[in-house]
Protein backbone atom coordinates (compact mmCIF):
# COMPACT_ATOMS: atom_id res chain seq x y z
CA UNK A 1 0.00 0.00 0.00
CA UNK A 2 2.19 2.79 -1.33
CA UNK A 3 -0.26 5.14 -3.05
CA UNK A 4 -3.54 6.64 -1.88
CA UNK A 5 -6.44 8.61 -3.29
CA UNK A 6 -8.25 10.69 -0.69
CA UNK A 7 -11.72 11.31 -2.09
CA UNK A 8 -13.13 14.40 -0.41
CA UNK A 9 -11.27 17.53 0.68
CA UNK A 10 -13.18 18.57 3.75
CA UNK A 11 -11.32 19.03 7.02
CA UNK A 12 -10.89 15.29 7.69
CA UNK A 13 -9.95 14.38 4.13
CA UNK A 14 -7.41 17.19 4.05
CA UNK A 15 -5.95 16.17 7.41
CA UNK A 16 -5.55 12.56 6.28
CA UNK A 17 -4.02 13.57 2.95
CA UNK A 18 -1.61 15.84 4.80
CA UNK A 19 -0.66 13.09 7.27
CA UNK A 20 0.03 10.56 4.52
CA UNK A 21 1.92 12.91 2.21
CA UNK A 22 4.16 13.97 5.09
CA UNK A 23 5.01 10.27 5.55
CA UNK A 24 6.22 10.16 1.97
CA UNK A 25 3.19 8.30 0.63
CA UNK A 26 2.09 9.14 -2.93
CA UNK A 27 -1.25 10.89 -2.36
CA UNK A 28 -3.90 12.50 -4.55
CA UNK A 29 -6.54 14.64 -2.85
CA UNK A 30 -9.76 15.02 -4.83
CA UNK A 31 -12.38 17.73 -4.42
CA UNK A 32 -15.41 18.37 -6.60
CA UNK A 33 -15.11 22.16 -6.21
CA UNK A 34 -12.67 23.36 -8.89
CA UNK A 35 -12.29 26.80 -7.33
CA UNK A 36 -11.29 25.25 -4.01
CA UNK A 37 -8.82 22.94 -5.77
CA UNK A 38 -7.20 25.90 -7.52
CA UNK A 39 -6.83 27.78 -4.25
CA UNK A 40 -5.37 24.74 -2.47
CA UNK A 41 -2.93 24.04 -5.29
CA UNK A 42 -1.79 27.66 -5.43
CA UNK A 43 -1.57 28.41 -1.70
CA UNK A 44 -0.78 24.84 -0.48
CA UNK A 45 -3.45 24.89 2.21
CA UNK A 46 -7.20 24.34 2.45
CA UNK A 47 -8.52 27.84 3.19
CA UNK A 48 -12.14 26.72 3.63
CA UNK A 49 -11.92 23.59 5.74
CA UNK A 50 -8.44 23.43 7.31
CA UNK A 51 -6.85 26.88 7.16
CA UNK A 52 -3.40 27.50 8.56
CA UNK A 53 -1.96 24.04 7.92
CA UNK A 54 0.48 23.86 4.99
CA UNK A 55 0.16 21.04 2.47
CA UNK A 56 3.18 19.21 1.13
CA UNK A 57 4.33 20.15 -2.37
CA UNK A 58 4.25 16.44 -3.19
CA UNK A 59 0.50 16.26 -2.54
CA UNK A 60 -1.43 16.08 -5.82
CA UNK A 61 -4.59 18.18 -5.50
CA UNK A 62 -7.12 17.70 -8.27
CA UNK A 63 -10.76 17.95 -9.31
CA UNK A 64 -10.21 15.19 -11.90
CA UNK A 65 -11.51 12.05 -10.20
CA UNK A 66 -10.11 9.71 -12.83
CA UNK A 67 -6.65 11.14 -12.35
CA UNK A 68 -6.96 10.93 -8.55
CA UNK A 69 -7.83 7.22 -8.44
CA UNK A 70 -5.68 6.01 -11.35
CA UNK A 71 -3.38 3.20 -10.21
CA UNK A 72 -3.88 3.89 -6.50
CA UNK A 73 -3.43 1.08 -3.97
CA UNK A 74 -5.91 2.55 -1.49
CA UNK A 75 -9.04 4.67 -1.84
CA UNK A 76 -10.12 6.69 1.21
CA UNK A 77 -13.72 7.87 0.89
CA UNK A 78 -13.91 10.98 3.07
CA UNK A 79 -17.27 12.37 1.97
CA UNK A 80 -20.49 12.86 3.96
CA UNK A 81 -22.60 9.71 4.25
CA UNK A 82 -25.40 11.21 2.13
CA UNK A 83 -22.89 11.71 -0.72
CA UNK A 84 -21.28 8.26 -0.49
CA UNK A 85 -23.46 6.47 -3.06
CA UNK A 86 -23.16 9.17 -5.73
CA UNK A 87 -19.41 9.56 -5.22
CA UNK A 88 -18.78 5.81 -5.21
CA UNK A 89 -20.76 5.49 -8.44
CA UNK A 90 -18.47 8.03 -10.09
CA UNK A 91 -15.42 6.21 -8.78
CA UNK A 92 -16.75 2.87 -10.00
CA UNK A 93 -17.05 4.24 -13.53
CA UNK A 94 -13.40 5.27 -13.46
CA UNK A 95 -11.94 2.01 -12.15
CA UNK A 96 -10.16 -0.44 -14.42
CA UNK A 97 -10.81 -4.17 -13.90
CA UNK A 98 -7.09 -4.75 -14.23
CA UNK A 99 -6.15 -2.09 -11.71
CA UNK A 100 -8.48 -2.37 -8.75
CA UNK A 101 -7.23 -0.94 -5.43
CA UNK A 102 -5.99 -3.21 -2.66
CA UNK A 103 -8.28 -1.55 -0.10
CA UNK A 104 -11.27 0.79 -0.04
CA UNK A 105 -11.83 2.66 3.22
CA UNK A 106 -14.92 4.49 4.39
CA UNK A 107 -14.13 7.43 6.65
CA UNK A 108 -17.77 8.61 6.82
CA UNK A 109 -19.85 8.28 9.98
CA UNK A 110 -23.49 7.83 9.12
CA UNK A 111 -26.30 5.57 7.88
CA UNK A 112 -27.86 6.12 4.45
CA UNK A 113 -31.33 7.63 4.82
CA UNK A 114 -33.22 5.86 2.04
CA UNK A 115 -31.83 2.33 2.48
CA UNK A 116 -30.69 2.36 6.14
CA UNK A 117 -27.42 0.79 4.97
CA UNK A 118 -23.99 1.33 6.51
CA UNK A 119 -21.34 2.91 4.33
CA UNK A 120 -19.57 -0.38 3.58
CA UNK A 121 -22.91 -1.83 2.52
CA UNK A 122 -23.41 1.11 0.17
CA UNK A 123 -19.90 0.67 -1.23
CA UNK A 124 -20.47 -3.07 -1.69
CA UNK A 125 -23.59 -2.30 -3.75
CA UNK A 126 -21.96 0.30 -5.97
CA UNK A 127 -18.33 -0.73 -6.47
CA UNK A 128 -17.11 -3.75 -8.47
CA UNK A 129 -17.91 -7.04 -6.73
CA UNK A 130 -14.23 -7.95 -6.40
CA UNK A 131 -13.79 -5.06 -3.96
CA UNK A 132 -16.38 -6.29 -1.45
CA UNK A 133 -13.78 -8.28 0.49
CA UNK A 134 -11.38 -5.32 0.46
CA UNK A 135 -13.64 -2.86 2.25
CA UNK A 136 -12.60 -1.22 5.51
CA UNK A 137 -13.62 1.55 7.90
CA UNK A 138 -11.58 4.20 9.72
CA UNK A 139 -13.19 5.59 12.87
CA UNK A 140 -12.49 6.80 16.37
CA UNK A 141 -12.05 10.05 18.33
CA UNK A 142 -10.23 12.26 15.86
CA UNK A 143 -10.93 15.94 15.30
CA UNK A 144 -9.22 16.91 12.04
CA UNK A 145 -7.71 20.09 13.45
CA UNK A 146 -6.02 18.24 16.32
CA UNK A 147 -4.62 15.61 13.94
CA UNK A 148 -3.28 18.43 11.75
CA UNK A 149 -1.68 19.86 14.90
CA UNK A 150 -0.05 16.45 15.43
CA UNK A 151 -1.71 15.95 18.79
CA UNK A 152 -1.58 12.31 20.00
CA UNK A 153 -4.61 10.53 18.55
CA UNK A 154 -5.79 6.91 18.56
CA UNK A 155 -8.24 5.43 16.02
CA UNK A 156 -9.47 2.06 14.79
CA UNK A 157 -9.39 0.44 11.36
CA UNK A 158 -11.97 -2.29 10.83
CA UNK A 159 -11.76 -4.64 7.86
CA UNK A 160 -13.28 -8.00 6.95
CA UNK A 161 -9.82 -9.15 5.90
CA UNK A 162 -7.30 -9.04 8.76
CA UNK A 163 -4.33 -8.59 6.44
CA UNK A 164 -5.98 -5.53 4.90
CA UNK A 165 -6.59 -4.08 8.36
CA UNK A 166 -2.93 -4.58 9.26
CA UNK A 167 -1.81 -3.09 5.95
CA UNK A 168 -3.88 0.03 6.59
CA UNK A 169 -2.58 0.17 10.14
CA UNK A 170 0.95 0.38 8.82
CA UNK A 171 0.01 2.88 6.14
CA UNK A 172 -1.73 5.32 8.48
CA UNK A 173 0.33 5.05 11.68
CA UNK A 174 2.72 7.84 12.67
CA UNK A 175 4.46 8.85 15.88
CA UNK A 176 1.34 10.83 16.86
CA UNK A 177 -1.44 8.89 15.07
CA UNK A 178 -1.88 5.43 16.61
CA UNK A 179 -4.03 2.93 14.71
CA UNK A 180 -5.65 -0.18 16.18
CA UNK A 181 -7.32 -2.95 14.15
CA UNK A 182 -10.48 -5.01 14.42
CA UNK A 183 -12.68 -7.13 12.17
CA UNK A 184 -15.93 -5.78 13.64
CA UNK A 185 -16.85 -3.67 10.62
CA UNK A 186 -20.50 -3.38 11.69
CA UNK A 187 -19.76 -2.31 15.25
CA UNK A 188 -17.23 0.33 14.27
CA UNK A 189 -19.65 1.88 11.78
CA UNK A 190 -22.60 1.89 14.16
CA UNK A 191 -20.49 3.48 16.88
CA UNK A 192 -19.47 6.27 14.52
CA UNK A 193 -23.05 6.87 13.40
CA UNK A 194 -24.84 6.75 16.75
CA UNK A 195 -22.35 8.97 18.58
CA UNK A 196 -23.14 11.89 16.25
CA UNK A 197 -26.80 11.82 17.22
CA UNK A 198 -25.94 11.53 20.90
CA UNK A 199 -23.58 14.52 20.53
CA UNK A 200 -26.58 16.57 19.38
CA UNK A 201 -28.38 15.45 22.53
CA UNK A 202 -25.42 16.46 24.68
CA UNK A 203 -25.31 19.84 22.95
CA UNK A 204 -29.02 20.37 23.58
CA UNK A 205 -28.43 19.60 27.25
CA UNK A 206 -25.61 22.14 27.45
CA UNK A 207 -27.63 24.68 25.50
CA UNK A 208 -30.47 24.36 27.99
CA UNK A 209 -28.03 25.13 30.78
CA UNK A 210 -27.89 21.68 32.33
CA UNK A 211 -24.73 20.51 34.06
CA UNK A 212 -22.18 17.73 33.91
CA UNK A 213 -24.50 15.33 35.74
CA UNK A 214 -26.88 15.50 32.79
CA UNK A 215 -24.13 15.14 30.20
CA UNK A 216 -22.69 12.10 31.99
CA UNK A 217 -26.14 10.50 32.09
CA UNK A 218 -26.64 11.12 28.36
CA UNK A 219 -23.27 9.64 27.46
CA UNK A 220 -23.82 6.55 29.60
CA UNK A 221 -27.40 5.87 28.54
CA UNK A 222 -26.48 6.74 24.96
CA UNK A 223 -23.77 4.10 25.08
CA UNK A 224 -26.45 1.61 26.14
CA UNK A 225 -28.52 2.57 23.08
CA UNK A 226 -25.49 2.16 20.83
CA UNK A 227 -24.78 -1.29 22.29
CA UNK A 228 -28.39 -2.48 22.00
CA UNK A 229 -28.56 -1.61 18.32
CA UNK A 230 -25.12 -3.03 17.66
CA UNK A 231 -25.83 -6.38 19.27
CA UNK A 232 -29.11 -6.62 17.37
CA UNK A 233 -27.20 -6.15 14.10
CA UNK A 234 -24.46 -8.64 14.96
CA UNK A 235 -21.71 -6.39 16.31
CA UNK A 236 -19.36 -7.32 19.13
CA UNK A 237 -20.60 -5.43 22.23
CA UNK A 238 -17.01 -4.91 23.38
CA UNK A 239 -16.43 -2.70 20.34
CA UNK A 240 -18.58 -0.03 21.96
CA UNK A 241 -16.26 0.16 24.94
CA UNK A 242 -13.41 1.00 22.56
CA UNK A 243 -12.25 3.93 20.46
CA UNK A 244 -15.01 3.74 17.86
CA UNK A 245 -17.66 3.60 20.58
CA UNK A 246 -17.02 5.20 23.95
CA UNK A 247 -13.92 7.05 22.74
CA UNK A 248 -15.64 8.84 19.90
CA UNK A 249 -18.80 9.33 21.97
CA UNK A 250 -16.95 11.18 24.74
CA UNK A 251 -15.08 13.32 22.22
CA UNK A 252 -18.12 14.47 20.28
CA UNK A 253 -20.30 14.99 23.35
CA UNK A 254 -17.74 17.18 25.11
CA UNK A 255 -15.44 18.74 22.50
CA UNK A 256 -15.98 22.29 21.28
CA UNK A 257 -14.82 21.23 17.79
CA UNK A 258 -17.77 18.84 17.46
CA UNK A 259 -20.14 20.10 14.77
CA UNK A 260 -22.92 17.86 16.05
CA UNK A 261 -22.59 19.21 19.57
CA UNK A 262 -22.71 22.74 18.14
CA UNK A 263 -26.00 21.90 16.41
CA UNK A 264 -27.38 20.71 19.74
CA UNK A 265 -26.14 23.80 21.56
CA UNK A 266 -27.98 26.00 19.08
CA UNK A 267 -31.16 23.93 19.39
CA UNK A 268 -31.00 24.13 23.17
CA UNK A 269 -30.64 27.91 22.95
CA UNK A 270 -33.80 28.22 20.89
CA UNK A 271 -32.57 28.42 17.30
CA UNK A 272 -34.38 26.59 14.49
CA UNK A 273 -32.84 23.94 12.25
CA UNK A 274 -33.02 26.03 9.08
CA UNK A 275 -31.11 28.87 10.72
CA UNK A 276 -28.55 26.47 12.22
CA UNK A 277 -27.82 24.60 8.99
CA UNK A 278 -27.61 27.76 6.89
CA UNK A 279 -24.85 29.08 9.13
CA UNK A 280 -22.66 25.96 8.93
CA UNK A 281 -19.79 25.50 6.47
CA UNK A 282 -19.40 21.78 7.15
CA UNK A 283 -21.81 18.88 7.49
CA UNK A 284 -23.07 17.72 10.88
CA UNK A 285 -23.71 14.03 10.14
CA UNK A 286 -25.99 13.55 13.15
CA UNK A 287 -28.78 15.63 11.61
CA UNK A 288 -29.48 13.20 8.77
CA UNK A 289 -28.37 10.16 10.78
CA UNK A 290 -30.97 10.84 13.48
CA UNK A 291 -33.62 10.00 10.88
CA UNK A 292 -31.77 6.87 9.73
CA UNK A 293 -31.32 5.58 13.26
CA UNK A 294 -34.91 6.35 14.19
CA UNK A 295 -36.09 4.23 11.27
CA UNK A 296 -33.47 1.53 11.86
CA UNK A 297 -34.41 1.16 15.51
CA UNK A 298 -38.07 0.87 14.54
CA UNK A 299 -37.27 -1.76 11.91
CA UNK A 300 -35.37 -3.91 14.39
CA UNK A 301 -37.49 -3.10 17.46
CA UNK A 302 -34.57 -1.64 19.42
CA UNK A 303 -35.28 0.82 22.22
CA UNK A 304 -33.33 4.05 21.62
CA UNK A 305 -35.17 6.79 23.56
CA UNK A 306 -32.48 9.49 23.39
CA UNK A 307 -32.08 8.99 19.65
CA UNK A 308 -35.85 9.15 19.20
CA UNK A 309 -36.12 12.44 21.08
CA UNK A 310 -33.34 13.99 19.00
CA UNK A 311 -35.19 12.91 15.85
CA UNK A 312 -38.41 14.48 17.14
CA UNK A 313 -36.69 17.77 17.98
CA UNK A 314 -35.07 17.97 14.53
CA UNK A 315 -37.85 16.63 12.31
CA UNK A 316 -41.10 17.02 14.26
CA UNK A 317 -40.51 20.36 15.93
CA UNK A 318 -40.60 19.03 19.50
CA UNK A 319 -39.16 21.56 21.92
CA UNK A 320 -35.91 20.51 23.63
CA UNK A 321 -37.52 20.98 27.06
CA UNK A 322 -40.37 18.65 26.13
CA UNK A 323 -37.83 16.11 24.84
CA UNK A 324 -36.05 16.16 28.21
CA UNK A 325 -39.36 15.80 30.03
CA UNK A 326 -40.29 12.79 27.87
CA UNK A 327 -37.00 11.07 28.72
CA UNK A 328 -37.32 11.68 32.45
CA UNK A 329 -40.96 10.55 32.56
CA UNK A 330 -40.27 7.16 30.95
CA UNK A 331 -41.18 4.08 33.05
CA UNK A 332 -38.64 3.21 35.74
CA UNK A 333 -36.00 0.69 34.67
CA UNK A 334 -33.58 -1.84 36.11
CA UNK A 335 -30.12 -0.94 34.84
CA UNK A 336 -28.53 -3.76 32.86
CA UNK A 337 -25.95 -2.57 30.35
CA UNK A 338 -26.90 -3.23 26.75
CA UNK A 339 -30.36 -4.56 27.60
CA UNK A 340 -32.53 -1.89 29.32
Amino acid sequence: MKSVAVIGAGSWGTALARLLSEKGVQVSLWARNKELVEKMAENRENPRYLPGFPLSKSLDITSDLGRAILGKDVLLFVVPSHAMRETASLVSQGLSKDGLPKAVVSCAKGIENDTLLTMTEVLAQVLPEDLSSRLAVLSGPSFAKEVAERMPTAVTVAAFNESIAKGLQGLLSTDYFRVYTTQDVTGVQLGGAVKNVLAIAAGISDGLGFGTNTRAALITRGLAEMSRLGMKLGANPLTFAGLAGLGDLVLTCTGDLSRNRQVGLSLGRGKGMEEILSSMKMVAEGVKTSMSLFMLSKRHDVEMPITHQVYKVIYEGLSPKDAVRALLERPQKYELYGVN
